[in-house]
């Protein structure tokens, strides 16, 4: 399974952006996604998942009611919107396969992509 994500960027506190993960496999729409994100100098940690349905959703407390995390099987996307970003939001997102909050739940990582927000 390959995993792409993209979308970061620069941008300032309060802009909006939407990260964006490309999957490889036709059978991603088996698949549950997550998106987590390492900090410089932090550990990675857990944004939002979302099962293969899309049904259901999990969402750190961090994350919720800013971001919400969404997908497109026909498309094998997931995405992140972010909104009301903060600076404390600065950090290398990356999106994966599997379900939970913790990152040894998940087995395939893409790349990552680079959210830098300027206060």
């Amino acid at each position: 399974v390959q995993l792409q994500a993209s979308g970061g960027g620069l941008v300032q506190a309060g802009d909006s952006l939407r990260l964006s993960c490309a999957a490889s496999e036709r059978t991603f729409s088996s698949y549950n996604m997550g998106w987590f994100r390492q900090a410089p100098g932090k550990e990675r940690r857990f944004v939002a998942a979302i099962t293969w349905s899309g049904s259901n959703t999990l969402y750190a407390d961090s994350a919720k009611g800013r971001f919400t995390i969404s997908r497109d099987n026909a498309k094998n996307m997931v995405y992140l919107q972010m909104t009301s970003l903060k600076p404390e939001d600065t950090a290398v997102y990356y999106c994966a396969r599997g379900w939970g909050t913790r990152d040894t739940s998940y087995d395939y990582w893409g790349q990552g992509t680079l959210v830098t927000v300027s206060s």
